[in-house]
């Protein structure tokens, strides 16, 4: 009894620690705010926005409500962090195993890389791409077409959209591929277990991509067409394009700023996790003539991962956290919209930093929630042996 009150004992203390300087900030808060006259509440999300956003992916005025900016914003902000995070996974993948080339260029050049991006801070880079490198770009009436159908403006990306007639049809035969793909994988991984063959499972998951939608086309009846950008004056000398799919400088200077730098801590995560596995295993898998790919597929990464995923977890919560530094360029991200022009014009600051703050921890925690489930699933588990049982005789 006395063992489990000395174990349970600091824990609780701790608690009621917490809860007691939680409860005197928040008391404290409550009479400055009844002292000056502030209420506490959400009331304000219903009401009138009465402000615009200059890029959405929803449909937005500013007649709509608080809790609708709030909606439109944090999406923008998914937006930034999403696209960073893909792209920083395939350049720090690629540098990072560019640093351990036995080629004497590739490697001095990856490093460089790494070096580079990652010693300049954050914002100048933000700067760099938005101040400098896009706004040496034309204006919209001089642009030249890339490809015929995209232009690259001071004033924005811009690139075709695509019109679908059928897309349910389409969409339904993509989910039977990826279905496909992963009872397919699931087999094939039996297999190598069981037997040691393996099934070319990227070439039939590439297959299955492809067919699949194409015969949405063929027989399901879908088609697509494609809407390009069209130069409009609007006045003497403004002009602007019409059409399509308008992709604003302040989302590419923030996607590229946050990419470049945070692929150089992803790419040092790669890098010390292939190193992490013994030379001793690579020389075993290339004693029994597997090739450097193989190796490197077969051998090193499925192992390699267990040590890159954690600190690799880590970096894709900083490029979330670090996308709020959109504020700086204009991009209407959540804490620009919401923890800036709304607090403005509202002035509950208390309840719309909080939210904020809630927002980010979420974000954050189910990215965390999501890598560590992956880490879980790709764990390499022994298998049990078969107990043999000897009859005494």
């Amino acid at each position: 009894m006395n063992n489990k009150i000395k174990r349970f004992l600091p824990q609780i203390l701790t608690i009621l620690f917490v809860i007691l300087i939680f409860g005197f900030f928040t008391i404290n808060a409550q009479v400055n705010m009844d002292n000056r006259g502030i209420d506490f509440g959400f009331d304000f999300l219903s009401q009138e926005a009465s402000f615009d956003m200059q890029f959405t992916l929803l449909d937005y005025d500013g007649q709509d409500s608080y809790f609708w900016a709030y909606v439109v914003a944090l999406l923008n902000t998914l937006l930034v962090s999403f696209l960073g995070i893909i792209f920083c996974t395939i350049l720090g993948v690629i540098i990072g195993v560019a640093r351990l080339s036995q080629n004497y260029l590739i490697r001095n050049s990856a490093g460089w890389y790494v070096e580079f991006f990652r010693n300049i801070p954050l914002l100048l880079q933000i700067f760099f791409w938005y101040y400098a490198a896009l706004r040496a770009l034309p204006l919209p009436e001089k642009a030249e077409p890339w490809l015929g159908v995209t232009y690259m403006t001071i004033k924005g990306y811009y690139v075709p959209s695509m019109i679908w007639n059928n897309l349910d049809i389409f969409m339904y035969s993509l989910l039977a591929a990826f279905i496909s793909i992963f009872v397919i994988r699931n087999y094939a991984r039996k297999i190598q277990e069981k037997e040691g063959k393996q099934i070319p499972v990227l070439y039939i998951s590439l297959a299955l991509l492809i067919v699949l939608p194409f015969l949405s086309f063929l027989i399901g009846g879908v088609t697509l067409d494609f809407e390009v950008p069209v130069l409009k004056q609007l006045a003497k000398t403004s002009f602007i394009y019409e059409g399509g799919i308008s992709l604003p400088p302040e989302l590419i200077a923030l996607v590229l700023a946050l990419s470049l730098y945070t692929s150089t801590f992803v790419a040092e995560c790669v890098r010390a996790g292939i190193q992490g596995i013994s030379k001793g295993q690579k020389e075993a898998a290339a004693s029994v003539g597997l090739t450097p790919n193989q190796i490197l597929k077969l051998v090193i990464m499925p192992q390699a991962l267990r040590i890159i995923i954690p600190p690799t977890t880590n970096q894709y919560l900083n490029l979330t956290k670090n996308s709020s530094l959109a504020a700086a360029i204009a991009y209407p991200d959540l804490v620009l919209v919401f923890a800036g022009t709304a607090l403005m014009q509202t002035g509950k600051a208390i309840e719309i930093v909080g939210i904020t703050m809630l927002t980010y921890l979420s974000i954050s925690l189910a990215i965390a929630a999501l890598m560590n489930w992956y880490n879980k699933r790709i764990e390499i588990k022994e298998k049990k042996k078969n107990e043999i049982k000897f009859r005494q005789y």
